[in-house]
């Protein structure tokens, strides 16, 4: 697609003009912008211009979906108007932080620490939901569990519980790894300092309660000063605070020690000194202040559990369009090991039931079938516990159905707290929920579960219908067309094509491949850049989909490629999500630009442990970019690729589009 200069100095223009851009770069497939101020953004203005495929804000970063192989030429033309500085993803992400206040920065903090955690507490979660079933009284037998009636499963029962519980008992060790990595020193040592505060001849904080009520709690007698010899088991602020203090101790230590003595002097150093600080200050200070919070907000919803309920079940999608919901993730954690479960997540599980449930009617009431596709797979993410493609792509975009579910998980969230429900562990949500949740209090969420699918899905049903009804009677007073009483069935009829060329894209990667709607990307889930498949993939090989040419390479980073079949159809593979940080580290490419490549051919290598461990997706996009003219229609097919030969997608190509010079 060429490009004019008009169409460019509009999309400055509507950024707010070359002044208000602060910084500038792009990536594979968007411009990414450091405003000074996003409220001067005109949106429409945005949509209406041909080379723009979306828009949105992330981060602090105003981001414009351009597409593969048009941004770098959109980029380059924008610095020729504006007479800037090319800039660099990190100059884009260190201006944009600058915007950003303390809370704003905190909370970006605490879901850069959380999130490469999740998979350790959702697995944890679900194993613990295993065992509640096993193990809960009343749930198949009236007033015993099925290992009482059935003996011969309690060890069973045992065992699943010792799995499924040590990433709880060992958390303070995995917010210390990522802890440590977010603030720049080595995770090896964040490890080992989560795992001092739960040594096994510490007082578990489980227990701290009763040991001070009998006066049993053991102390370290450090020259007359008795400190509290106490483990930080399911405590968040601890942790936190000294991973902060071992990182800035090991960064100062490595700056003004020689090489030659690091090894036998930095680990050691900065060990023993954070070890001290966080019995004898760090803890006991943290753990009154996570207790107070706990307690305070205990108090709170005790006090007033309806309008807690109603705030929070309410709300909390709001939350996660602000990333907020992020921060809840450490209360959940100190509420479980605190209380001995967590009254917010109940909330969340439901919240996400109820925002796919808006969703899926919205796959009734759209009439497009993109539209249709996109409705009915991100209700179902939601439905599992991913709520962000159902909002993102969905229910933020028409509104109703946002605000229809927070209505029905508000309505939910205060029958939850009026009947006390509590969960036993965090990282299940959705329909899969209830397993985190107390045998004993099944019944009152199932209710809960029941309004938020039935009352957010009648109401933008029912809504969604009366603005079609109300479109139409609108279309019907417009004057009508010369060909208007046409039948359907008549028009176009010359128009029509006897045979279709269809192009077989193979799948460039072993994986399981879901739809585009479940990466963690808006540009990719909302198919801002055209359609596609995704891939989980198994491992990090990439090969071509079909012979064609190399014509594009991300080359700083080796993060995406884009390849042309002969007949003039492109496919961009983009591997992970924001990969474009790692600046090429971990990626090997075996290709070059121009260079001719058959089907099957290695193009690039991946480490996905590094990918992973550095906290971005791994999921892979396989996109058909938008404006290709000689494209008919695209069949999308889900399924394993373990064989590189499993067709992906079907292109069915217009006529005479084969042998495209």
């Amino acid at each position: 697609m060429p490009i004019e200069r008009a169409q460019v100095e509009r999309i400055i223009e509507a950024v707010g003009g070359k002044d208000n851009i602060e910084a500038a770069t792009h990536c594979v497939t968007r411009l990414r912008f450091a405003l000074y101020d996003d409220k001067l953004v005109d949106k429409d203005a945005l949509d209406q211009n041909d080379l723009v495929k979306g828009q949105f804000s992330s981060q602090g970063q105003y981001q414009v979906v351009i597409g593969p192989g048009l941004v770098d030429k959109v980029y380059d033309e924008m610095i020729a108007i504006t007479g800037g500085n090319r800039a660099s993803k990190d100059d884009v992400k260190n201006a944009a932080s600058k915007k950003q206040n303390p809370i704003q920065r905190a909370i970006k903090t605490l879901a850069d620490i959380f999130i490469p955690i999740l998979p350790a507490i959702v697995t944890a979660g679900l194993l613990l939901g295993i065992n509640n079933i096993l193990t809960g009284q009343g749930i198949f037998f009236e007033g015993m569990s099925l290992v009482q009636v059935y003996p011969q499963w309690t060890d069973f029962a045992a065992i699943i519980n010792t799995i499924a519980s040590t990433a709880f008992t060992f958390l303070p060790a995995l917010i210390g790894w990522s802890a440590v990595i977010r603030f720049g020193g080595s995770p090896l040592l964040g490890i080992v300092l989560g795992l001092i505060l739960v040594h096994p001849d510490l007082l578990s904080a489980y227990s701290y309660a009763d040991a001070v009520t009998k006066g049993t709690v053991p102390v370290w007698n450090l020259f007359g000063w008795e400190v509290n010899k106490i483990g930080y088991q399911g405590q968040v602020l601890p942790v936190l605070v000294s991973a902060y203090v071992l990182a800035q101790i090991e960064k100062f230590l490595n700056k003004r020690i020689a090489d030659s003595f690091k090894l036998l002097l930095v680990a050691p150093i900065t060990l023993l000194i954070t070890g001290f600080l966080a019995f004898t200050v760090i803890g006991p200070v943290t753990f009154m202040i996570g207790n107070a919070i706990t307690s305070g907000l205990v108090y709170v919803f005790a006090l007033a559990p309806a309008l807690g309920g109603l705030i929070y079940g309410g709300l909390y999608a709001l939350l996660v369009i602000t990333g907020m919901h992020h921060t809840f993730l450490a209360v959940d954690v100190q509420l479980i090991g605190t209380q001995g479960g967590t009254f917010l997540w109940p909330m969340l599980a439901l919240s996400n039931i109820a925002q796919g449930a808006g969703a899926l009617a919205m796959m009734l009431v759209l009439k497009d079938q993109k539209g249709k596709g996109l409705a009915f797979t991100s209700s179902v993410s939601a439905f599992l516990g991913v709520t962000e493609p159902a909002i993102f792509g969905v229910n933020i975009r028409y509104k109703y159905p946002f605000v229809f579910g927070m209505i029905g998980s508000g309505i939910a969230g205060v029958l939850l707290t009026v009947n006390h429900v509590m969960a036993s562990s965090i990282g299940v949500g959705g329909i899969p929920g209830f397993l985190s949740i107390f045998p004993m209090n099944w019944g009152v969420f199932f209710i809960g579960m029941a309004i938020v699918l039935i009352l957010p899905f009648s109401l933008t049903l029912a809504y969604g219908k009366l603005l079609n009804k109300r479109q139409q009677i609108s279309d019907l007073t417009k004057a009508e067309s010369p060909n208007a009483n046409i039948p359907a069935e008549t028009k176009g009829a010359d128009d029509k094509t006897s045979a279709l060329d269809v192009l077989e894209v193979m799948t460039p990667v072993r994986g399981r491949i879901v739809p585009l709607e479940q990466v963690p990307d808006p540009a990719f889930a909302e198919r801002q850049m055209g359609q596609g498949i995704a891939v989980q993939p198994e491992e990090g090989k990439i090969f071509a989909p079909f012979s064609g040419k190399v014509i594009h390479i991300m080359t700083k980073s080796n993060h995406a490629l884009i390849l042309e079949h002969t007949s003039g159809v492109q496919i961009l593979v983009h591997v992970g999500v924001n990969t474009v940080s790692l600046k090429g580290e971990g990626f090997t490419m075996h290709v070059k630009t121009d260079q001719t490549v058959e089907q099957g051919q290695l193009l690039m290598e991946f480490d996905r442990d590094l990918i992973q461990k550095s906290g971005y997706p791994i999921i892979t996009p396989v996109i058909v970019p938008d404006g290709q003219e000689i494209i008919e229609s695209i069949e999308e097919l889900p399924g394993e690729a373990n064989d590189l030969q499993y067709i992906s997608m079907k292109i069915h190509l217009k006529p005479l589009s084969v042998g495209k010079e």
